[in-house]
């Protein structure tokens, strides 16, 4: 009965690579974990979901480096739920397919643990669905096999039935076999198989840095020799690799592969990393900035307080929103205590935000700049002596307030919130950089700038950032920019982040267009006569 004090372990897929990949049911028991014990092959990003109290521990296995046994992962998995209320085992695909999830579970039910399981999307599924190689289609393949290819070659016999396996007209997906690719190949070939049998391997499938080598039984071990493909890898056989190149959807996306660091802080960073991951972008997360509350509200607080004797409201940012009506909730108002105010929204991003609390803006400037903000202003004709609040960050620059000043208005501005240098590190993305394995930075303030080239260290822009292209949100972070020595590559002509992720876009298409060219001209020049 002393069972019933102990906690109980939820075995959870986690998909093949893509966290987006996780089912509903697995989300809810990270979101919910005392403790998550994960797989190499677990994508990191779902470590976010887990609650920050929970203790988080690795035991994934590589190639010829592991770091428990099975058998120690198993005592580890009694221990914590004799000791906790929720220990989720985090595993990359599915369990109970070449994830040893049995196992786990059978030590599980002999201690006495209550355990439940849930199913992820195995990499032979979803792997081949990325890389445009339907594993069924009709008058092609009927059948679908997954095989483990990580049987010892040495063995004097095989635990495969290698002739049913080369007489089978379906599909075979080869789990973890690429260091036996040659035996594999061979047995296919010594049942049977034709040489000309369509194969293709593909490595670290449904993520940004899926890599697919194609060929067939003939030469497929040479191909994959000449490009050094190395683990993890899916191996499928079958005539439905042929469709690959009809539906090859994932890795034609337009920034497919491209490694893009994005500076926003923390909060801000889902937005435009959701929209460069949906176009095929693997995005470092590199947080200069973080957002934090004012040394005092005192200064807001009053404003609001007197919220009537306003008569314009000037919103420059989303951040400014959130702070304001922070504040407007904790005096116990809503968006009726503006009805007799005049609300002026910079950027969309910043009205949608307005919207959100119900309030719409009477006036947008179609640029998100100081010039265009005063010209509509100055297009009223009963601005002197106006009051505007301008509740905004510490660090804004004063030009606006000045320029109002300047045209007749009485000008409060207020510190809505502060914006200070994200101290956090990035192990990952300072080595990438170091390493000249990025493509793309985009920077969407000036204060992501500065804090960027500070938390590098000035030093280090030239040797580090040689054939990065930039990219920033405008032309006052551009200008930030360039005064910290770094060339603008990128920049859109609407000041918005889906501006900037479609400037990137077109960008990149114009770098392969002329990469293209060069290659035609190049190859028109090996065919020239003498």
């Amino acid at each position: 009965m002393a069972n019933r004090f102990w906690g109980r372990v939820v075995l959870v897929g986690a998909g093949p690579g893509d966290p987006e990949l996780i089912t509903v049911k697995g989300l809810r028991f990270l979101r919910s974990a005392d403790v998550v014990i994960y797989d190499y092959l677990a994508n990191e990003r779902l470590l976010a979901e887990v609650p920050a109290s929970a203790e988080k521990i690795y035991v994934g296995k590589q190639h010829g480096r592991h770091t428990l046994s099975q058998e120690q992962i198993n005592h580890l998995l009694i221990e914590k739920a004799r000791s906790h209320r929720l220990v989720v085992r985090l595993k990359g695909g599915d369990p109970f397919i070449f994830g040893r999830g049995g196992e786990e579970a059978l030590a599980l039910k002999e201690a006495g643990i209550p355990f439940e399981v849930v199913p992820g999307i195995t990499a032979g599924a979803a792997v081949l669905t990325y890389a445009g190689i339907p594993a069924s289609h009709r008058g092609l393949a009927t059948s679908v096999s997954f095989i483990t290819g990580h049987e010892d070659p040495t063995k004097e016999s095989s635990d495969l039935d290698w002739p049913a396996i080369a007489s089978m007209h379906g599909t075979l997906v080869f789990y973890m076999g690429l260091s036996n690719l040659p035996m594999i190949v061979n047995r296919l070939l010594e049942n049977g198989r034709s040489p000309a049998t369509p194969v293709a391997l593909v490595r670290w499938g449904t993520t940004p840095c899926q890599q697919t080598v194609e060929g067939t039984l003939g030469n497929i071990v040479a191909r994959v020799e000449a490009v050094g493909l190395k683990p993890p890898v899916i191996i499928v056989v079958g005539d439905v690799v042929a469709l690959r190149q009809q539906i090859n959807w994932f890795e034609t996306k337009p920034l497919f592969g491209k490694r893009i660091v994005v500076t926003r802080s923390r909060s801000q960073i889902s937005v435009l990393q959701s929209l460069l991951e949906a176009l095929g972008a693997e995005i470092l997360a590199f947080p200069t900035i973080e957002i934090s509350e004012p040394k005092s509200w005192q200064p807001l607080d009053s404003a609001i307080q007197e919220i009537s004797k306003y008569d314009w409201i000037v919103f420059t940012s989303v951040n400014g929103v959130d702070a304001f009506f922070q504040r407007l909730h904790a005096q116990d108002k809503d968006s009726r205590a503006l009805d007799h105010n005049f609300i002026c929204a910079i950027g969309p991003a910043t009205a949608e935000r307005l919207r959100a609390f119900g309030i719409k803006a009477d006036m947008q400037p179609k640029e998100f700049v100081t010039e265009s903000v005063v010209e509509e202003f100055q297009k009223l004709s009963d601005l002197k002596g106006k009051h505007i609040l301008l509740p905004r960050a510490d660090i804004a620059r004063p030009l606006l307030k000045d320029e109002l000043k300047r045209i007749g208005a009485a000008v409060t501005e207020v510190v809505a919130y502060r914006t200070r240098v994200d101290e956090g590190t990035s192990p990952e993305v300072l080595s990438k950089l170091r390493s000249g394995e990025v493509d793309i930075i985009t920077f969407t303030s000036s204060s992501t700038v500065k804090n960027f080239v500070a938390k590098i260290g000035q030093e280090n822009l030239t040797k580090w950032l040689s054939g990065v292209r930039i990219a920033c949100i405008g032309p006052i972070t551009s200008k930030t920019a360039a005064e910290l020595g770094l060339q603008t590559h990128i920049m859109p002509d609407e000041y918005t982040i889906p501006a900037l992720v479609q400037a990137i876009v077109e960008y990149m298409k114009g770098e392969s267009e002329k990469q293209t060219k060069k290659t035609r001209n190049c190859s028109a020049k090996l065919c020239l006569p003498g």
